[in-house]
């Protein structure tokens, strides 16, 4: 393996970095820049996806092929053999080593490489600190918890390779077995205290998807889905209710390219044999049902008699009812001659190759990734298995996927003008400084500002999602249990700062 004249020569290119960078032109980034962002991405999907999943092949590909790890204990290694000793060494006896890796808050500083002014590379200093499962003396392997093992600094070398940032160098150094790095009090810059706060609450799965500048940043997966199987980054969730956002944007992208019309009643397409007879059937459209001003109950099996009818005259005032969703979806259907999965695969999901979202059970590729729910006393529920597609419920998704949805969502991809005014204006009032727009909720922030939101809730699952379409700004946060819920507040306000706190004074008063 010919690399210790590269590693030479790397060398000297760190000492200058790290001892003559003001001198020499390099500033560092500021954490707000899209570079620092960018980098820090890598670095979670590296670490949170990759190493402490140990799903070699969902990261390996962020290597590239002239990848060279140095090691200050295990000495130097080549891509593959770096891959090879990770797969076979420490992911080989996983079940008893657990080791995870922690990056050290504040600890990371990143510079810009440049080359006659164009960017090719960046350099990426840190601290990390690495925890290990282990079992105690005079403990059995059901004792076994997650103990501190080591701290570390790090140098990582990041350049763009046919536009696609690759880590080519990586530095691993200064081990130590005492904790040098000191701790955090905030738990979201530590992932080990969101974990041991999880547990606090009984919280068995988190799934946190931060969206800013339009894109999703990060991708944070904590907990288990069964004993002893962590929760990869790609965990699949059911989502409940954060169904009927999808099932609104395939009536709004038809809407926005001619083929649909907000404002048509629907009974020329689709009349439920139950209010066949009555003429507020006739009052029904798109737009009334996905700004919830149905008259329909949430579901019809709520009413005595199972059937479905009208509580009030549709487009009056407001009723939450996953039965409108499912009345739009049986029109769309008669008026296309496709489901409602295949019109969302066409429109949404190929487009943003959003692979693993589906309506139906059966279509699911891996289900060792699904996350089982839980009551709040820990016991599973059995999953919802659709055979067809429920306009309002049951979606199953991913952390990446929704999030990718509602960077388009709020991007306005695919949405005319008119029908993006439309989505996100106030159908209809629900509270004080809350409203129906179409398909989303809005919260009125003040000062010309709003933020979009939907949550799901089911047996074993609780979910939320809020975009700020002005700042780009977004939120996703999934749980798999009933009281999943209570740990919104805390992320909300963290993640979304002064407009989080809004939203709950909102929500709460």
């Amino acid at each position: 393996m010919k690399i210790n004249k590269s590693f030479f020569q790397l060398k000297t290119i760190l000492i200058g970095i790290l001892l003559f960078q003001f001198q020499i032109g390099f500033s560092q980034e500021e954490k707000n820049s899209e570079l620092y962002k960018t980098i820090m991405l890598k670095d979670s999907l590296l670490f949170n996806v990759g190493f402490n999943t140990c799903d070699v092949s969902q990261f390996e590909n962020l290597y590239s092929d002239k990848f060279e790890f140095y090691h200050d204990k295990d000495g130097p290694s080549d891509k593959a053999q770096f891959l090879f000793n990770l797969k076979k060494g420490l992911c080989g006896f996983r079940e008893t080593y657990k080791a995870r890796r922690y990056l050290v808050p504040n600890s990371t500083e990143i510079y810009p490489l440049y080359n006659k002014g164009v960017l090719y590379g960046a350099v990426q200093i840190g601290i990390h600190q690495f925890y290990e499962k282990s079992v105690g003396k005079n403990e059995s392997l059901a004792d076994a918890k997650e103990r501190f093992g080591s701290t570390a600094r790090f140098t990582h070398l990041w350049t763009l390779e046919n536009g696609v940032w690759k880590l080519t160098r990586s530095l691993s150094y200064d081990h130590q077995d005492v904790n040098t790095a000191g701790t955090k009090s905030d738990i979201f810059d530590n992932d080990q205290e969101i974990k041991n706060w999880l547990t606090q609450n009984n919280i068995p799965t988190l799934g946190i998807g931060v969206i800013n500048n339009g894109k999703l940043q990060e991708i944070k997966v904590f907990g288990e889905l069964k004993k002893g199987a962590t929760a990869p980054y790609n965990t699949i969730w059911n989502v409940a209710s954060l169904t009927k956002p999808v099932t609104a944007i395939v009536a709004l992208k038809l809407v926005s390219s001619g083929k649909w019309d907000l404002d048509e009643p629907l009974y020329k397409y689709w009349i439920d044999p139950d209010i066949a007879n009555d003429p507020n059937t006739k009052l029904l459209t798109t737009r009334i049902i996905l700004s919830h001003q149905t008259g329909f109950p949430n579901w019809r099996f709520m009413n005595e008699s199972g059937k479905l009818d009208f509580k009030f005259k549709p487009g009056t005032k407001y009723q939450y009812s996953g039965e409108g969703l499912e009345y739009l979806r049986k029109a769309l259907e008669k008026k296309f001659h496709k489901t409602l999965d295949q019109l969302a695969d066409e429109l949404i999901f190929q487009p943003l190759k959003m692979t693993d979202t589906k309506f139906l059970w059966k279509d699911i590729t891996d289900v060792s990734r699904y996350a089982i729910g839980y009551d709040n006393k820990g016991n599973a529920y059995e999953p919802t298995k659709n055979k067809t597609a429920n306009a309002a419920d049951d979606l199953l998704t991913t952390i990446k996927d929704y999030g990718t949805f509602l960077c388009s969502v709020m991007n306005n991809d695919g949405l005319s003008k008119k029908v993006f005014d439309d989505m996100t204006s106030h159908q209809v009032e629900t509270k004080k400084n809350k409203y129906f727009g179409l398909g989303f909720e809005i919260y009125d922030l003040g000062n010309n500002d709003y933020a979009l939101s939907h949550g799901g809730a089911d047996k074993g699952v609780q979910t939320i999602v809020i975009v700020l379409p002005k700042t780009k700004q977004g939120l996703v946060i999934f749980t798999n249990v009933d009281d999943g819920y209570k740990v919104y507040e805390k992320i909300i306000t963290h993640y979304l700062g002064e407009n989080g706190k809004k939203i709950i004074e909102i929500e709460t008063k």
